[in-house]
């Protein structure tokens, strides 16, 4: 197999520069990459699946991940409701992980940020879901194993 693993999960937003920001400002992840494509890239069109497409595009570095974002001008896509749940089909959320899940609770909490709940320990792993200034949800993680199977990072 030619797979190398996991490169970056999308988000379609209204403001991407509200957006990027808001990513980049809670979590420190750094802004990489814009651009843009107007209508009438019919190759890009053939790629995403839409007729007379255009928007605005960027990338957050997130060590390991990146999140590209995007900002359609051409065709504008519906509001999402900002309180959608995450037992809706598709994309539920992106995941965060953290060292200290309390103190980066507190710290993102006195930024403004909502969370459906504080941190809740499940043993191996402390985890909580939050809501980016769009309404996406994301996890804030601690794995506290060091043995557990899903952790890939060293502390």
């Amino acid at each position: 197999m030619a797979i190398n693993g996991l490169h970056h999960a999308a988000i379609s937003t209204p403001d991407i520069d509200r957006l990027m920001k808001w990513y980049s400002e809670n979590f420190g992840f750094e802004d990489i990459a814009r651009s843009e494509w107007p209508k009438g890239s019919k190759d890009v069109d053939d790629v995403v699946g839409l007729k007379d497409s255009s928007a605005k595009q960027g990338f957050l570095k997130c060590q390991n991940i990146m999140i590209e974002f995007f900002e359609n001008s051409s065709p504008l896509g519906e509001t999402m409701d900002k309180n959608r749940p995450v037992n809706n089909h598709g994309h539920t959320h992106v995941c965060v992980d953290v060292t200290d899940i309390e103190k980066e609770y507190d710290r993102l909490v006195k930024n403004g940020v909502y969370f459906h709940a504080p941190p809740k320990d499940f043993g191996q792993v402390k985890a909580t879901y939050g809501r980016d200034c769009d309404g996406n949800v994301f996890e804030l993680q601690e794995i506290v194993d060091p043995d557990h199977p899903a952790k890939v990072f060293s502390i």
